[in-house]
């Protein structure tokens, strides 16, 4: 019976439920199956983590549908491809269990089964892909994959299976299809063809697919969560995948291994919200992996794909030949480390504590990990070297020769042919040489430093200063108010918008800006963007520069950043129709929104409205603006956790899209990334 308004009989069970909830939470960390299942438009991603069985399941609707899964193990995966058909196909997932089997020789296998339903009756298999992820993110932007990778279907009447062992014959992959009422049929050189036994009738399939590459350690919600951690489930449960006691993985399906960037901006918004082991063990994994100058490794190629690329000539031998391969092309990475780092053993009272103790750890090589955190600060020194002797653009820190990428928004053309980034000169390096600077005179790294290291250390306060007075100015962009109007009805009328919102909040006088990055020739290209945010968190403009900052980024779009799907990470209204060409909406990094970049401003308006210094004026600004962006951060709960997502336009409104579904998107977004949980870390005002 329902209990009459006012009855005391629901509080009576009060106690009895929160006991329930209570040991559900308990049985959740302990011995319980992380499972989830986040949709996005039209795809269906269901996560499974449960010793060590970890996958990524991933059903596309649509007239080419997919299934893929992916694992953390190895950043292996196996996915079936199917030729377009009549009529869009919608799948519905029914369930997802654990699966193990040995191999042909009788070595184990770990992967997931999972029951599923399409709309079609009938299905053709384009193509079987196993391997790594790396192969398969390859194949789906168009790339063929080497035909020593390519598999044939086994084909009985209502299964068909593909499988293989690795390169080097360790135990491989497999994926295999049971049909529940259906049939299978080709093979052998004819299409392979799946079909309902009664025509009309959904295909329902029994899918199993299975990795032999070594699992991860997983850790599980009471290894990794502080006491502070935020309480929003699928944030937490995205987490939970995405750690490991060997590495946090950038993101899945798309990047279930190690990122550096990706790693040291997770850990600084993070902090608050995880226990101090995951912390260190996030730092020690970047430190590890550091090359002989100090440079942070920006992606590792394992499994399979080093193999690969050894076999192809792409990397020396090693030892062992799936032994990992490193990326040292970025250059912002390696200024992130010192300001992280610094955040941890200065400015955290755990970490303070346990600074010694971790700075004492060892790399699997013997080196301390404060001995490998010294050759990283020995590198960034050298690198601001020529600045200091000479404070002119040519002596910045530009992108590597060869190189048209080598910070976050590292799509060919996420700099506009920029030679010298924004946010690696104005922001990161004046904050990499302070935190030097802060950790020498703490004298933390004293008995893991060489007298030589310790007198460069000694030089980095003063490098800080002169690039912090010098370096920004560098890229400032002024437009005369006249110049800026135009400048935005042009693009708005381009993309079909109504730009009257955007032209009131325009001030009266010339409009300010930081540029993305300076071109070869050292001069400003005039795209906003959101890298502000990093200037935000890791340092402490003047209030008038704080003040103009925020006003600037949180415009409405297309003045300035801000619209009702998110706050995009660039806005080309500024620059020449080329530029604006290469900055659209289905872009990598163009008008789009990142989850991640929403979450650096709020942190980083947090952080300046925990300034004593302020003016009245500034701080009503900085709350204005984090109310305004807290409004739109709020409204896309749905996506929080995705990479990135693209917007749609009617009726004055802005509506987010998912990235990489629509025609014309140069990829697709990861449905759970790392840098998109930080919001677990950042308390809402």
């Amino acid at each position: 019976m329902r209990a009459k308004r006012g009855s005391a009989r629901p509080r009576r069970y009060l106690p009895a439920l929160l006991l329930c909830l209570a040991l559900a939470a308990c049985a959740r960390n302990g011995d319980a199956a992380l499972q989830f299942r986040i949709v996005e438009g039209g795809a269906t991603n269901a996560f499974y983590r449960d010793g060590p069985a970890a996958a990524h399941l991933l059903l596309n609707d649509g007239a080419q549908p997919r299934i893929l899964v992916a694992f953390p193990a190895g950043n292996s995966g196996t996915g079936l491809w199917f030729e377009a058909g009549a009529t869009p196909v919608r799948w519905e997932l029914e369930e997802v269990r654990a699966a193990e089997r040995p191999d042909a020789s009788g070595r184990p296998l770990h992967g997931i089964v999972a029951e599923a339903s399409a709309s079609a009756s009938r299905l053709v298999v384009r193509d079987a892909v196993l391997g790594s992820v790396r192969v398969l993110r390859d194949f789906q932007l168009g790339v063929a994959y080497p035909p020593s990778l390519a598999t044939h279907a086994q084909v009985g009447a209502r299964r068909a299976a593909w499988s293989r062992q690795r390169l080097d014959g360790a135990p491989g992959y497999e994926i295999s299809v049971d049909l529940l009422n259906g049939h299978a049929r080709g093979g052998d050189g004819e299409p392979l063809a799946f079909a309902a036994d009664r025509d009309g009738e959904p295909l329902r399939l029994r899918i199993t697919a299975l990795t032999g590459e070594r699992p991860l350690t997983p850790l599980r919600a009471g290894e990794l969560f502080a006491n502070g951690a935020g309480t929003d489930p699928r944030g937490r449960e995205v987490l939970e995948f995405l750690s490991y006691r060997e590495k946090f993985l950038a993101g899945s399906w798309r990047f279930d291994t190690y990122f550096g960037r990706d790693t040291l901006m997770s850990l600084r918004l993070l902090m608050p919200a995880l226990r101090p082991e995951p912390v260190e063990d996030g730092l020690a994994s970047v430190l590890e992996r550091l090359n002989a100058q100090g440079e942070v490794a920006h992606e590792e190629d394992v499994g399979e794909f080093a193999i690969l690329r050894r076999r192809n000539g792409g990397a020396p031998m090693a030892p062992a030949e799936d032994a990992p391969i490193y990326d040292y092309k970025m250059v912002d990475d390696d200024l992130m480390l010192a300001p992280v780092a610094a955040a941890w053993l200065l400015d955290r009272r755990e970490g303070r504590e346990r600074a010694a103790a971790f700075l004492a750890r060892r790399t699997a090589e013997g080196e301390t990990l404060g001995a490998a955190l010294a050759r990283n600060f020995g590198f960034v020194l050298r690198s601001a070297q020529a600045f200091v002797r000479d404070p002119a653009a040519r002596n910045l820190v530009s992108l590597k020769p060869g190189f048209n990428v080598g910070q976050w928004r590292d799509s060919e053309r996420g700099l506009a042919g920029g030679r010298y980034a924004y946010d690696v000169n104005a922001v990161w390096m004046p904050a990499a040489l302070d935190a030097i600077a802060r950790i020498h005179a703490a004298g933390l790294l004293r008995s893991h430093a060489t007298a030589a290291q310790r007198q460069a250390f000694s030089t980095a306060g003063a490098a800080a200063r002169l690039w912090s007075q010098r370096a920004p100015p560098l890229f400032r962009v002024e437009l005369p108010a006249t110049a800026a109007r135009a400048a935005i009805e042009r693009y708005a009328k381009s993309q079909g918008l109504d730009p009257a919102t955007a032209l009131a909040s325009l001030p009266a006088d010339a409009l300010r800006f930081d540029a993305l990055a300076l071109d070869a020739a050292g001069k400003p290209i005039p795209v906003l963007h959101s890298d502000g945010g990093f200037a935000l968190l890791f340092r402490e403009p003047q209030p008038q520069a704080l003040q103009e900052t925020v006003e600037t980024l949180l415009r409405p779009f297309p003045a300035g950043l801000l619209t009702d799907a998110g706050m995009l990470v660039a806005n080309p209204a500024y620059a020449d129709a080329g530029v604006a060409t290469d900055f659209g909406r289905n872009a990598y990094h163009g008008t789009v929104v990142w989850s991640w970049q929403q979450a650096l401003m709020a942190a980083g308006l947090a952080r300046q409205l925990q300034r004593d210094d302020l003016p009245d004026a500034v701080r009503d600004t900085l709350r204005d603006a984090q109310r305004r962006l807290w409004k739109v951060i709020d409204a896309g709960r749905a996506t929080r956790t995705s990479e990135l997502w693209s917007w749609s336009y009617a009726d004055g409104r802005y509506q987010p899209v998912p990235f990489g579904q629509g025609r014309g998107d140069v990829d697709e977004s990861n449905a759970a990334q790392l840098w998109s949980t930080v919001y677990l870390a950042i308390p809402h005002p």
